[in-house]
């Protein structure tokens, strides 16, 4: 469930040391999701360098104007690598862009870089609710802890798992509620194997001693990679107009995966709307 500070803004942030989870790819879902539910979104890109949250949000645009179709778009964004600053000054400038984002939005989104960084730090500390995608993967699971190699039981933290313990004393110490913190297992495989099993039964452990919630993400399915260049999301309407092609079962079934995730995450939310039908 989603917390709410006492602003009456909600922060997300979606972060991982980790490249390659799938960050972008789940905080424009949740804020397309978010605005079709009649939130209002604003969105912030942490990786002025890469930029990937960014460019999905001006491909969107774009999209739609060529299509003609209107897209719900947050207002979004991009803090510049300003790597003459000190970790102190990045960091009250992004703090006084939230509290711009924070007088017309219900809901803020961050997007964070692959690595540990003074803005990713803020923004840990800053979440009301953290999600990390996680790759299906024991390459992934070592951001959080170290496993025996013959048990594959858990043997200690890692370097991420003691950013979000420092970031959870912060909110403490400053009085704030503590941050909801949940794990996206993605790309889990569809059939049954010894590293699928091996890989759940250490998260779950992991989510005991963490204290997270550990929830499926995204399946491993082709449709969202083709989905960046144009900007959509599976929870976008399945028409030919809006797809630029005819929607296919692949479609229908990521549609139907996403919005069952999004109702998890965010539950309180989006069970004020049929997001089925606003889909």
């Amino acid at each position: 469930m989603i917390q709410e500070d006492a602003a009456g803004v909600r922060v997300i942030t979606v972060a991982n040391e980790k490249g390659g989870s799938g960050k972008s790819t789940v905080a424009i879902h949740l804020a397309v999701a978010l605005l079709r539910a009649g939130q209002s979104v604003g969105t912030i890109d942490l990786d002025g360098r890469q930029r990937t949250f960014t460019r999905y949000i001006a491909n969107r645009i774009e999209w739609a104007r060529q299509c003609g179709k209107e897209l719900p778009v947050p207002q979004h964004i991009c803090i510049e690598d300003e790597a003459e600053l000190s970790a102190a000054e990045v960091q009250s400038a992004l703090a006084s862009k939230i509290e711009r984002l924070a007088t017309d939005h219900s809901v803020i989104i961050m997007d964070t870089p692959g690595h540990n960084h003074p803005l990713t730090r803020f923004a840990h500390a800053a979440a009301d609710t953290l999600v990390t995608p996680l790759n299906d993967s024991f390459v992934d699971v070592d951001v959080l802890a170290n496993v025996d190699p013959t048990t594959f039981t858990v043997t200690g933290l890692s370097h991420y798992a003691r950013i979000v313990e420092e970031a959870r004393r912060e909110r403490d110490s400053a009085g704030k509620a503590a941050t909801d913190w949940i794990v996206l297992r993605n790309r889990v495989s569809t059939t049954r194997s010894r590293n699928k099993r091996f890989v759940g039964d250490a998260l779950q452990e992991l989510a005991q001693k963490l204290d997270f919630r550990l929830i499926d993400g995204f399946a491993e399915r082709v449709i969202f990679r083709e989905f960046f260049p144009r900007g959509l999301t599976a929870v976008d309407d399945l028409e030919e107009l809006t797809l630029g092609t005819r929607p296919t079962l692949s479609h229908a079934t990521a549609q139907l995966e996403v919005q069952q995730l999004v109702a998890l995450l965010l539950g309180a939310t989006l069970s004020q709307v049929d997001v089925a039908d606003a889909a």
